[in-house]
């Protein structure tokens, strides 16, 4: 598995322990007021996705700085 797919796959799981952590924030706060470790729990993963998100992001735009070929474009 090269760079690039680690990148996506690990974004992937990253959006859905985001995605856990908000459902169990909601849950939490319908139960009364939750810990505060409840609370900052998905600021990890938001971090986490933000800096992966970027990194895909400017992925198309560094390889044609670099002079490579888009992956769509046509002859």
């Amino acid at each position: 598995m090269n760079w690039n797919n680690w990148i996506r796959q690990t974004h992937r799981w990253l959006s859905i322990a985001f995605t856990l952590a908000v459902l169990a924030n909601f849950v939490a706060m319908g139960l009364g007021t939750p810990p505060a470790w409840v609370v900052y729990s998905p600021l990890l993963p938001l971090f986490l996705l933000l800096s992966t998100g970027l990194y895909m992001f400017v992925l198309p735009y560094a390889a044609n700085w670099r002079g490579g070929r888009r992956a769509g474009a046509q002859g």
